[in-house]
């Protein structure tokens, strides 16, 4: 049973994260611990809105913590770490939402042999709606792989992937949402080209996103077929298609993904 979560950073992904936990009810406000490098309003910030325990003193957010997960920017972890790893007992897991950083770069971080999970959730998270992807680290167990997993199965689904497919995942459902919107943007400007009121075209595009998303998870077909289903031969939506065929939209979605995937290996090296 989870009694404590220590969070170390406070942007937007960690938000995503104490929001969600807090939402379905997985952990109450006081069970959880935010604390960051130096932003004291960002804590501040924090702790007004979702009435958390925020405190600059490092050793107190993390003492008697269940988990300790590391929300950092990347370029900040290695100085989270550095300033944390002292505190961190043999009894926690620690896990990272962080893009991009190895389960073993934490581990030489820290040097000590705790369990570390790495997961990749996504800002869906906020409303429970997270698709996460979690790795086991050296030293963590099928236990502390299973706490992580019903921590945020709390927020959303949760898959179990092996370490060296976490780059692909990040390029997939960590950065996916972005791609949605940014879809969602291009559709909202056509339908105000095609005369649509701004309140009418969100409305109908945000429904059919959510009912395509439904007929996904919900039935038997293939994208592909789902896609085929819908798509009479000379009809809209085939002249619809035939311009997403003339202008690449497979290759440009595919090389989006494969460059996030590139960046976030980028990012553990660097």
């Amino acid at each position: 049973m989870v009694k404590k979560v220590a969070f170390i950073g406070a942007g937007s992904m960690a938000e995503a994260v104490i929001a969600g936990i807090i939402n379905t009810g997985f952990l109450t406000s006081e069970q959880i611990y935010v604390t960051n490098k130096d932003n004291q309003l960002r804590l501040q910030e924090m702790k007004d809105t979702y009435q958390v325990v925020t405190d600059s003193n490092k050793e107190k957010a993390i003492k008697d913590a269940d988990a300790v997960v590391f929300a950092t920017k990347p370029y900040d972890l290695e100085d989270a770490l550095m300033d944390t790893s002292e505190y961190i007992e043999d009894h926690q897991v620690v896990i990272s939402v962080i893009a991009g950083i190895s389960t073993d770069f934490i581990q030489k971080n820290i040097g000590k042999d705790v369990a570390i999970i790495r997961t990749m959730p996504n800002t869906s998270a906020m409303i429970g709606y997270s698709a996460t992807a979690i790795a086991k680290g050296k030293f963590a167990t099928d236990e502390h792989l299973a706490l992580t997993k019903k921590m945020f199965e709390a927020i959303g689904t949760v898959s179990i992937v092996e370490e060296d497919k976490m780059h692909a995942v990040t390029g997939i459902s960590g950065s996916g949402p972005a791609y949605v919107y940014y879809l969602v943007e291009a559709m909202e400007s056509a339908a105000e080209k095609e005369g649509l009121d701004k309140e009418t075209a969100k409305q109908l595009i945000t429904q059919t996103i959510i009912g395509a998303g439904n007929m996904l998870k919900s039935r038997p077909e293939s994208a592909a077929g789902l896609r085929k289903n819908v798509t009479s031969p000379n009809g809209t939506t085939h002249a619809g298609i035939q311009t997403l065929e003339a202008c690449d939209f497979q290759h440009a979605i595919e090389t989006c993904v494969q460059n996030a995937a590139k960046r976030s290996m980028e990012l553990g090296k660097d």
